[in-house]
């Protein structure tokens, strides 16, 4: 979230956040990729408002959650099985010391790094949590897939009955396309008559671009998998942890 909201405001855009996009079946995905490295601790990268580090949790998988967002970890806290799980609010380049055999980014995680450096640190961090061939697992949108171009209020309004909110409505829509960076508006309408306007920007990086970063950072790359629920439109990158390789 943006760093000029106050705290009420990060609190009612964390509690719409799972009404809002009930459906978390693209998780599956990831929990079975854990399951098919046999994992046992797994780092969760943007953990957001918890419901795949909880997830893991319910099925015995030890896991610490980082985001930096506190209104999103401090709701996260509250759900049930949430003792379960480590949760940090923070980045992966400020973790303390850990040795786990599997990371993730799921969603958009991937694409909110702006910056190279930024990027490489933040795989760099992910790296050193894990333990020597540990695994790193995340998603990002092909960019000559252009699904930017959907993102418009007819397509992407959505609504939801929210506890302590009453009725919400939100929808995007893109303000500038920058070369790989695409940056969009998003509307959430609250039955008390606030309005929260934020805007996000996300980097589209291209299949050979996220190669370079990974080897940089001390990965191979085992495979690139397509998203099953958004076939054609996203790569999932399955990467290892290079044993030796040096900053």
């Amino acid at each position: 979230m943006p760093d000029d909201l106050d705290s009420d405001h990060r609190a009612r855009l964390a509690a719409v956040y799972d009404p809002l996009d009930p459906d978390r079946s693209d998780l599956e995905v990831y929990a079975d990729i854990v399951a098919e490295f046999r994992a046992r601790r797994v780092l969760d990268v943007g953990c957001g408002t918890g419901t795949f580090a909880l997830m893991l949790a319910g099925r015995g998988i030890r896991v610490v959650a980082v985001d930096p967002d506190e209104a999103s970890v401090d709701l996260a806290r509250h759900k049930p099985g949430a003792d379960a799980v480590e949760w940090i609010v923070g980045d992966a380049t400020t973790l303390p010391a850990l040795s786990v055999e599997l990371a993730t980014m799921t969603a958009n995680v991937a694409q909110v790094f702006l910056d190279d450096a930024e990027w490489e640190a933040t795989l760099r961090g992910i790296r050193e949590a894990l333990v020597p061939g540990g695994v790193l697992v995340f998603e990002s949108r092909r960019p000559e897939r252009r699904a930017w171009e959907e993102w418009t209020p007819e397509r992407t309004r959505v609504s939801a009955e929210v506890e302590g909110y009453g009725h919400v409505e939100a929808w995007n829509e893109v303000l500038e396309v920058a070369g790989p960076l695409v940056t969009f508006r998003s509307t959430n309408a609250f039955d008390d008559g606030t309005t929260l306007v934020v805007e996000e920007t996300l980097r589209w990086r291209t299949r050979e671009e996220l190669e370079a970063s990974l080897a940089a950072a001390g990965f191979e790359v085992l495979e690139v998998r397509d998203a099953p629920d958004r076939p054609g439109r996203e790569y999932v990158f399955i990467a290892r942890a290079v044993e030796g390789a040096e900053d």
